[in-house]
């Protein structure tokens, strides 16, 4: 169904986990300014997000952020049609910096005021490169807290065909990353050692959840590698931390590459599109674009800054939002565990 289309300029706010950011977005797919403040090279130094640290440093950056995206984008607050703010899922104290100063900006200025879902702005994305790409499709969404295969029925219209049962992708990626000496992040890490290691070194299994074919596990892989790692250091065999980085990224990429072609085939679709921070993995984006040209599939994916978290995605997400006419009250609260297609 084609959603009726019409001129609004949205003021998009995320701030779900560990960056600060804020945008103009036009018309769902035009982007006149994206502004974002990483907090990584401050949580690298613990090995991980720390929480507390994540939600005062958003408090530091928030409205100088905010006033960066409109002046970029050479507008005025009251040039806006709506503010656009991620609410949920996250880091409950993250959370409630944005949909805190999002509410306050709305009240002061009188501006609409539209709650996001963060894994709907992850989808969205797909939407500002690719002016073409209209629902529906199935779309695999891989990040540090969410592995998520959706068909996109259309705007704002979700079906869940599977999800994680433990680890998401990019979680793994951290947790072997550390294992193996790599540090925080970890997925741009291991993407850039695994290729000087041999992917096919080490055989890492590959899960599969017997009641839900969709559905991912990747717990028992992370214990793979660690008890591989721990094998070798009581004989006392030396690692190659290549080969270990590139055997465990192919056992995850083989698991997503074989789930989202049987999703896209069983489902009867032609258009297959990836989303969230792990979907930059140069790997994975290889085996997808091989998988889908195999199979005549037309393959949509964000450029490497729009995968991680942005708020261009989340005032793409808001633009449809809008124009289904959905308003947020200023009770909007953060919901750290907001599922996908809950309002």
């Amino acid at each position: 169904m084609k959603m009726k289309r019409k001129d609004a300029t949205i003021l998009a706010i995320e701030t779900s986990c560990d960056e600060t950011a804020a945008a103009v977005v036009q018309n769902g797919r035009e982007v006149l300014s994206n502004i974002i403040s990483s907090q990584i090279d401050l949580h690298t130094l613990y090995g991980g997000v720390v929480p507390e640290i994540a939600s005062r440093k958003h408090i530091e950056k928030i409205n100088q952020v905010i006033l960066e995206a409109l002046r970029s984008a050479d507008k005025e607050l009251q040039e806006m049609d709506a503010i656009a703010v991620t609410y949920g899922p996250g880091l409950v104290g993250a959370l409630l910096v944005g949909v805190s100063a999002a509410k306050a900006i709305s009240f002061a200025s009188g501006v609409p005021l539209v709650g996001v879902h963060h894994i709907e702005g992850h989808i969205s994305a797909n939407y500002i490169e690719n002016k073409d790409l209209e629902p529906p499709f199935v779309c695999l969404v891989v990040s540090g807290g969410h592995s998520h295969l959706v068909v996109v029925k259309d705007y704002g219209e979700y079906e869940i065909l599977g999800r994680t049962r433990d680890d998401a992708a990019g979680e793994a990626f951290d947790k072997v990353a550390r294992a193996i000496g790599l540090g925080y992040p970890g997925g741009p890490k291991i993407d850039r050692v695994s290729k000087e290691g041999n992917p096919d070194a080490i055989f890492f299994p590959r899960a599969k959840v017997a009641d839900a074919a969709y559905d991912f596990s990747f717990s028992g892989l992370k214990s793979a590698v660690l008890n591989y790692l721990n094998s070798c250091e009581m004989k006392g065999i030396e690692v190659c931390q290549a080969d270990v980085a590139a055997s465990f990224q192919k056992a995850v990429v083989d698991v997503l590459v074989e789930h989202s072609m049987r999703a896209v085939e069983e489902c009867g679709m032609k258009k297959f599109a990836i989303a969230g921070g792990v979907a930059s993995n140069s790997a994975l984006r290889s085996a997808l674009r091989e998988a889908c040209e195999e199979r005549n599939l037309l393959f949509y994916y964000p450029s490497p800054i729009l995968c991680t978290d942005n708020a261009a995605m989340i005032g793409a997400a808001g633009y449809y939002e809008y124009l289904k006419g959905v308003r947020s009250g200023y009770d909007l609260n953060a919901v750290p565990n907001l599922k996908l297609g809950e309002r």
